[in-house]
């Protein structure tokens, strides 16, 4: 018989990688004894289907009797079954629920701890294997993975244990069969057992051949319709932009290509599905009327009785059921190698990320109050070198502005400075605090209230609504005071130049050491720039500034400017 779905050595190894830290973490003696209870639930479970099995015998029989007594007493054992039955069977889907929401919690609040961790949300997108749609790994396929792997290992246990227990009442059951080949009849001792082994070893082989498809077109749904559904946040958080172009036909064309991926490909699923449907339901359908067609001798021959002949006909259906276990879980289990499989892949490209970051050891934290830059050199991700040798040394109050042509690595030059940017080698101490602030051209404005935002990402210290308003008040937003509790869309309400001020006010509430901006100012008018500038100046004046911009204008606020050409020429000028 073939491998089933991604059953090998590397994907059962890439299964062990993904749940072994759960099972040791913090939680590992709740999450081992919640299991334990699940465990044992479902073995009780077998057990109870082992005396509802031995049940059928007796109540059919007494029927076949016409035992009036004998019927109701059984009746009364049946009752009693089924509320075992029914309480165990809510248990043990309950506290399996239980189990996958816990785990489920604690690898997403591990899976969000490594993405967020030395920004490796932003690392990950300058590889050339980048990672497509990590919110959608974490949320959605964290999910399915934990649902799928506790549904089909818990699915495995009690296909096992069903087998075990039936596979002997159905040996004792089936007596013997005497086949006449000739001179030489051959006796088949327990024949109903090796009549379901064979018809689920087909059937399982069957399931295969058909559905082994599923396994790659799953794993391209998930990526299609993450990819469509990205696209269309895309739009919500642009819409202003975009109804500014009249862009609306060409997005609508962008979401129908996209769309039409996850169309075709799903219609490729429902085709693949549609056949091992046909498949499973015919198969599925034959199992019912097959055990009972196999026993009609023995019942005819009066080896059995009328309960005898439905005992065996239901220990056959367990047994069946059980070896059959890989056939009804096919299409789950593809699914859940595709989510193996995007995890999996999603853990590498960060370890692999993590490995090129930890290379950024010429980035020291230093005793010196200032920032030494020595031998530094720049390069992009295609092995442009866009800076060389760079020598700069800036101490506390200082002031330099960046500038260059576009292209040139202004803004890269920040991010290597910040310790975000993997393709530079030099050396770079940076002062023991490392109190950076840094202003982009477009300020991230986090959903929540007013306060929030102006906040963002937490003040050191606790911070009055009075210094809030305050600082508000010197950048020049005043009409913004009454609304530090409401609750917005912020970079949709606020204009790009408002949101540039939101940038100073941070600024000024959290006072940083070194103080980093990239065109910070260029969706303000040139009056506004010189008073935020002044303002800064005059409010922080132990704070060294590193501006990056074009306007001319920008001179006249710094001590020194640094040139770059984007071809590894650089000089440094005192203004």
């Amino acid at each position: 018989m073939r491998r089933l779905p991604g059953v090998n050595r590397k994907f059962l190894q890439d299964i062990w990688n993904l749940t072994r830290d759960y099972w040791h973490s913090e939680e590992k003696w709740q999450a081992r004894g919640l299991l334990a209870v699940i465990v044992t639930l479902n073995l009780a479970f077998v057990y109870i289907l082992v005396l509802i099995n031995k049940w059928f015998n007796r109540f059919y029989s007494a029927l076949q009797n016409y035992d009036k007594t004998e019927v109701f007493s059984a009746m009364g054992e049946f009752c009693l079954l089924a509320a075992f039955y029914i309480i165990v069977a809510v248990y043990k889907l309950y506290l399996r629920q239980m189990l996958e929401i816990k785990w489920r919690r604690w690898l997403t609040q591990k899976y969000l701890t490594a993405w967020l961790k030395d920004q490796m949300y932003y690392r990950l997108q300058l590889t050339d294997n980048y990672t497509d749609n990590p919110d959608q790994r974490i949320s959605e396929d964290l999910r399915l993975f934990t649902s799928y792997t506790l549904q089909l290992s818990v699915g495995l246990l009690n296909a096992v244990a069903t087998l075990a227990a039936f596979i002997a009442i159905l040996w004792q059951l089936s007596g013997t069969m005497v086949i006449p080949i000739g001179n030489h009849p051959i006796t088949v001792y327990g024949y109903m057992v090796w009549v379901a082994l064979v018809y689920a070893v087909i059937g399982t082989w069957l399931s295969h051949k058909i559905g082994k498809p599923l396994i790659g077109l799953n794993f391209d749904q998930q990526r299609y319709e993450a990819d469509f559904r990205f696209s269309l946040v895309r739009l919500r958080e642009n819409s202003e932009s975009i109804a500014f172009y009249g862009g609306e036909r060409r997005e609508e064309q962008g979401f129908i290509a996209r769309f039409s991926k996850v169309f075709s490909n799903y219609w490729q699923i429902m085709q693949r599905q549609k056949s091992l449907t046909w498949f499973a339901s015919g198969y599925g359908q034959i199992a019912i009327i097959f055990p009972l067609v196999a026993a009609l001798p023995r019942y005819f021959a009066k080896e059995i009785s009328l309960g005898g002949l439905l005992q065996t006909a239901q220990a056959f259906d367990k047994v069946h059921d059980s070896l059959s276990f890989l056939v009804t879980s096919y299409a789950t289990m593809a699914e859940w190698k595709a989510v193996v499989d995007r995890l999996t892949g999603f853990v590498g490209n960060m370890r692999e990320v993590s490995g090129l970051s930890h290379g950024n050891d010429f980035i020291r934290i230093g005793s010196a109050p200032g920032l030494d830059v020595s031998e530094l050199q720049i390069d992009l991700p295609d092995g442009r070198r866009i800076l060389s040798g760079l020598k700069l040394s800036l101490s506390a109050g200082d002031s330099l502005l960046v500038a260059g042509p576009s292209g040139s690595g202004k803004s890269t030059l920040l991010r290597t400075l910040s310790g975000l940017w993997p393709y530079a080698k030099g050396n770079i101490t940076l002062p023991a605090t490392k109190d950076f602030l840094f202003l982009p051209q477009k300020s991230y404005l986090p959903l929540g209230t007013l306060r929030e935002v102006l906040l963002y990402p937490g003040p050191k210290e606790p911070v009055t609504d009075e210094n809030i308003c305050a600082a508000m008040s010197l950048c020049k937003l005043d009409f913004l005071k009454e609304q530090l509790d409401r609750v917005e869309d912020w970079s949709h309400v606020l204009s790009l130049g408002e949101q540039q001020r939101i940038a100073f006010v941070r600024a000024l509430i959290h006072k940083p050491k070194w103080l980093f901006m990239d065109e910070a100012t260029s969706a303000l008018d040139e009056p506004t720039e010189r008073a935020l500038y002044t303002l800064l100046k005059e409010r922080l004046q132990g704070t060294a500034m590193i501006s990056v911009g074009h306007r001319g204008t920008l001179n006249s606020y710094h001590k020194k400017k640094l040139t770059l050409d984007g071809a590894g020429h650089w000089s440094v000028l005192n203004l």
